[in-house]
C-alpha cells in the first residue's frame, strides 16, 4: 500500500474509534471520577481492546486533535509518535498527512 494511502487508512480507522469514545464519554454521569472503558483507537482491523481511563485522562487526550489513545504495542511508528506511556495505554501524536486528516476529522473542531 502506498504511503499516502496507508496514512489515509490509519487516520480514517482511528477517527472512527475516536468518535466511538466520544459517545462513551457522553454517557458518563456529571462529576463521575472513576475509570471507564474506552476503545483502543488504533488502526488495526478487528482490534477490540478496551482501555481504562478516567474522564479527565480522556479529556487530556482529546484536547489535541492529532492525539489518540491506544493499547500498548498498537502504535504505528510510520505515522505516529508515542508521546506518553502509561500502564494500560499509550498516547500517540499523528504526524504528516495522517495528522492532517485526524485534525480535519476531529468532531470537536
Amino acid at each position: 500500500m502506498e504511503r499516502e494511502e496507508r496514512q489515509r487508512a490509519v487516520a480514517g480507522t482511528e477517527s472512527v474509534f475516536r468518535d466511538v469514545n466520544e459517545a462513551i464519554e457522553r454517557g458518563q454521569w456529571p462529576g463521575e471520577q472513576g475509570a471507564q472503558a474506552f476503545r483502543c483507537e488504533c488502526a488495526r482491523g478487528g482490534c477490540t481492546a478496551m482501555l481504562e481511563l478516567t474522564a479527565a485522562e480522556y479529556e487530556r487526550v482529546r484536547a489535541h486533535p492529532r492525539r489518540f489513545v491506544l493499547a500498548p504495542g498498537h502504535e504505528d511508528p510510520a505515522v505516529e509518535d508515542v508521546i506518553e506511556r502509561h500502564a494500560h495505554y499509550v498516547l500517540v501524536h499523528k504526524r504528516g498527512q495522517a495528522g492532517e486528516l485526524a485534525q480535519a476529522s476531529d468532531p470537536r473542531a
